[in-house]
């Protein structure tokens, strides 16, 4: 199935690239995209095309925080038909509820998992993409766009205790540390941004609840973007939850609002099976993670929800017909 997102992030790029002695509707035209996803925030694209033009992008001009200055850009208006409601949210905590109860009017590819621990609360970002790396740009420009929307919530002074990338750092960190400031941790085992407790519960002094109820109102009543298949809800929940130990079906059922009985039925009703999503997850997870040459095998069995590195080397073998450690040999 396409990924598909909102244009919106071309329209930001625009400027970006022009700055930098781009043509961009050259570069929108060379990934296949047609010229007014530059001028158009809401038309629906596939994902694939944005990152082209973004890597693209960032390979011609030498500039490798090109997707991060895109999403710097990002403004709470950029969110299309869901900014107002945003704004108007008491908390963080519940604009980020609602951002995930309306994500298909935004993005088939976001999600953003929070979770919680003595004094800080993790916003754990993960992309579906169908590709075994989701990109440099593509992800730096989905964390940076989060910065800017929380910013938007609680005030441009607001810092967050710390950023991960998953990839690693480039040689060139000013304009990182321009957006973020300087807790930076690159080759992390997760994307996202770390904030303090606090921060999630805040209250936010512009929120209006008959604005934000309008504005939910209108929402519900449009046709707007459709709805992601089940399918694709559990392949998301799962790319969430599995680093962290927890891709039952029950923890999965829980996470989507339903019973595991009502979760394993609607997915019969689409021919398909928990397990075999839950297999499909691993073997994208596996590629992606073990690709990564800085990653021990140990740390690659723990991200795709294996309590033993033995186990998952015998669930790789029967997947992929090699070891793991061969397979990354082989350069697979």
């Amino acid at each position: 199935m396409t990924v598909l997102v909102r244009s919106a992030s071309l329209t930001k790029y625009l400027g970006i690239a022009r700055g930098a002695g781009l043509d961009p509707v050259r570069m929108v035209a060379r990934a296949g995209l047609d010229q007014a996803c530059l001028y158009t925030p809401d038309l629906r694209i596939p994902e694939q095309r944005l990152a082209e033009v973004l890597e693209a992008s960032a390979r011609e001009t030498g500039c490798h925080s090109l997707g991060l200055m895109v999403g710097e850009s990002w403004r709470l208006s950029d969110f299309g038909p869901v900014s107002l409601l945003l704004q108007h949210q008491p908390t963080l905590r519940e604009a980020l509820a609602e951002i995930e109860r309306y994500r298909h009017w935004l993005s088939d590819s976001i999600s953003i998992l929070v979770t919680e621990h003595p004094g800080v609360a993790v916003l754990h970002v993960t992309l579906q993409t169908g590709r075994q790396q989701p990109g440099r740009q593509a992800m730096e420009l989905t964390v940076a766009a989060l910065h800017s929307l929380i910013r938007a919530i609680l005030g441009e002074s607001w810092m967050p205790h710390s950023v991960h990338f998953a990839h690693a750092a480039p040689a060139d960190l000013r304009i990182h540390r321009r957006l973020f400031g300087p807790r930076l941790e690159f080759g992390s085992d997760f994307d996202g941004l770390v904030l303090a407790s606090g921060d999630l519960d805040r209250v936010n002094p512009l929120a209006d609840a008959s604005l934000a109820g309008y504005a939910r109102g209108f929402l519900d009543l449009q046709p707007g973007a459709g709805k992601p298949s089940i399918a694709a809800d559990v392949r998301r929940t799962l790319t969430q939850l599995l680093p962290r130990g927890r891709g039952a079906v029950e923890q999965v059922a829980q996470s989507l609002g339903t019973s595991p009985r009502t979760l394993q039925r609607q997915l019969e009703q689409d021919g398909l099976t928990f397990s075999a999503l839950v297999n499909e997850v691993r073997r994208e997870l596996a590629q992606r993670h073990l690709q990564d040459p800085r990653r021990p095998l140990a740390q690659v069995a723990t991200l795709l929800g294996f309590s033993e590195p033995s186990a998952f080397s015998r669930w790789f073998a029967a997947q992929f017909g090699k070891s793991p450690t061969r397979w990354r040999q082989d350069g697979a």
